[in-house]
């Protein structure tokens, strides 16, 4: 599986230093710093343990520099299992001291190892066996699991007491320990690819060498007719019949054009690994060989780079097994397919609401979505508010009114498996890039854009922030009108103006003034006045969130262009909007949610 960077936290200025040397050597780590007391980091946060909570929780492994009393301390209420548990590292502030505290069995003696290289400090490593053999045999590297870890310290105390073991097959990490290796040893340490019985004194290690390849031979055969149990049951059934271990398997391998298959990820989770897929070129390459006509063989020969093990059929699903061949004769076991360089993983785009402002505005799914992402699309500006969750991102920048062409390069990215997301202000799909991204998804119709996984994250919108800084002008039906013609005719503008005020929506008007467009406001000024009292109460938002905020009220007959621009959203109240007069001189705007038919125009 693809390991999650780490996470490097600091409390102060004085650990950047160290930080970015441990960062160095660690690709994808992010620096975490404490706001207000930090500058130039990733990702800065408030609260300390809510922050690494999260990121425990998540996975996440985590590098604190600072003492080793506040990490255990914080994270004290989460530990439950140990084999579940990313790694914990303290580091001292001027980097003479590394730490491993927590995940022994996810590779934290390893990290540590890393750290204190780059640091040129000694890691203050307390395992045992991982002092004497310097090897942790509960903790293999990736690309071989162990069947039996229950039984893994017991064997190491036997070898810690004397005793010596019998290698049965080939891994360089064992073979260059300084394990106590002996031909006669009665303890075993066998790696295979085969379904084997493991015993207190013999553990198995069983290396990713197996690919599986699956296509659908019905792909359009709806989901609620397809069930995958039956598909699950085949591909366990092989595995058994070809006597290989599900904990071999490196993955599951499949064509683009199979992606959007929902069937592909329960297959994968009932066998607990990752999904890689090819496109239908590298496909073809492989058949073109010769070596066989079926989609699925060729996704699993491509993938393992060996032979073909197992093939089998129903009407709409096709299911093959290949083993990866030792290709070096003084090896006696394949190594490990690569999952991080075998194909692609599904390629998934994010449309992304920031929120009218900078980071307070975002919601916890956006964040999330911003760390993950590898490259952000969009305007300039809307990229600039995502402040230091954008580092280490590639940018696909364009003008604000490329909408299409950014969709489109949108979805060409995460055809390469990337995972992008496309950043829009406010609401994305509120006059925004979603719309934009389904409009090319549908007008052009790419075979290589249906298999890529599509959301839209949702953020507060600029009439949402604009009523709460105001007070409740929104309490009651209410509609959005743009007043820009580019998109659009002014004449359906006017429709629906005229619309909303006889049915007395309050109305939010985006776009409302541009330098090329100045008449549109006042001619919607003159439509609602048919409608409206003169003194229906206005509000002009701009720049909500940002530098320069402002917020003010006037009435319909004062609301005048030059009060406007492209950053602001202007809210028109409805007959029954109201105003209250507050003690500093400034108002609060509401729309009761009670609507009596007591007077009208």
């Amino acid at each position: 599986m693809t390991k999650i960077p780490p996470a490097v936290i600091i409390l102060g200025n004085n650990s950047i230093p160290v930080a970015k040397k441990i960062i160095s050597v660690l690709p994808g780590a992010q620096l975490y710093g404490l706001a207000g007391r930090t500058d130039d980091v990733d990702v800065s946060f408030t609260e300390f343990g809510t922050t690494l909570r999260e990121l425990f929780a998540h996975g996440t492994p985590i590098i604190g520099i600072c003492a080793t009393g506040i990490l255990i301390r914080t994270l004290a209420p989460l530990l439950a299992n140990k084999r579940e548990e990313p790694p914990v590292l303290a580091v001292a502030e001027d980097g003479s001291a590394v730490v491993p505290l927590l995940g022994g069995l996810n590779g934290v003696n390893s990290l540590a190892r890393q750290i204190g290289e780059v640091l040129s400090v000694k890691p203050a490593i307390t395992a045992t066996g991982d002092i004497r053999f310097g090897i942790a045999l509960e903790d293999p590297p990736t690309g071989y699991r162990l069947a039996n870890p229950d039984d893994a310290k017991s064997f190491m105390s036997d070898l810690l007491a004397g005793n010596s073991v019998r290698l049965e097959g080939s891994a360089p990490w064992l073979k260059n320990s300084a394990l106590p290796i002996a031909e006669d040893a009665t303890r075993v340490i066998q790696i295979t690819e085969k379904q084997v019985v493991s015993t207190s004194s013999r553990l198995v290690y069983h290396p990713a060498t197996v690919a599986i390849g699956i296509t659908f031979l019905n792909p359009c055969l709806p989901k609620t007719e397809r069930g995958s149990s039956e598909e699950i049951a085949l591909v366990q059934q092989m595995l058994a019949d070809a006597e290989l271990a599900s904990a071999s398997v490196a993955g599951i391998f499949a064509s683009t054009l199979d992606a959007a298959n929902p069937a592909l990820q329960e297959i994968a989770d009932a066998l607990n690994v990752p999904i890689r897929f090819f496109t239908p070129d590298e496909i073809a390459g492989v058949m073109s060989q010769g070596k066989t006509v079926d989609v699925a063989a060729a996704a699993a020969l491509t993938a393992s780079s060996g032979q073909l093990v197992m093939q089998r059929q129903t009407s709409d699903f096709s299911c093959a097994i290949a083993k990866r061949c030792c290709f070096q004769q003084i090896a006696l076991s394949p190594s490990p397919i690569n999952i991080n360089t075998t194909g692609k993983p599904r390629g998934r785009l994010v449309v992304i609401g920031t929120g009218p402002g900078g980071s307070d505005w975002m919601s916890p799914e956006v964040k999330e979505v911003l760390r993950n992402a590898t490259d952000l699309v969009g305007y300039s500006t809307y990229l600039e508010l995502v402040g230091s969750l954008s580092k280490g991102k590639r940018w696909h920048e364009s003008d604000n009114r490329e909408e299409i062409a950014r969709a489109r390069v949108a979805l060409d990215l995460a055809t390469e498996g990337r995972f992008v997301a496309v950043v829009s202000s406010g609401d994305p799909g509120i006059y925004a890039m979603a719309a934009a991204v389904f409009e090319v998804l549908e007008k052009e119709a790419k075979p290589e854009w249906q298999g890529i996984e599509i959301q839209v994250a949702p953020g507060i919108s600029a009439m949402q922030a604009a009523a709460a800084k105001i007070g409740a002008p929104l309490g009651h039906d209410f509609c959005a009108i743009s007043l820009s013609d580019i998109l659009k005719p002014w004449s359906i503008i006017e429709q629906r103006i005229t619309a909303a005020a006889q049915a007395d929506f309050v109305i939010a008007f985006y776009n409302p003034v541009s330098k090329q467009r100045t008449w549109q406001l006042a001619q919607a000024k003159n439509i609602l006045l048919r409608y409206r009292y003169p003194e229906t109460p206005v509000v002009l938002a701009r720049n909500l969130g940002r530098d320069g905020e402002s917020v003010q009220v006037c009435t319909l007959e004062n609301l005048a262009p030059e009060l406007a621009d492209m950053r602001t959203v202007i809210l028109v109240g409805s007959s029954k909007t109201r105003t209250i007069q507050r003690c500093d001189g400034s108002v609060w705007v509401y729309t009761p949610r009670r609507y009596d038919e007591d007077k009208t125009l």
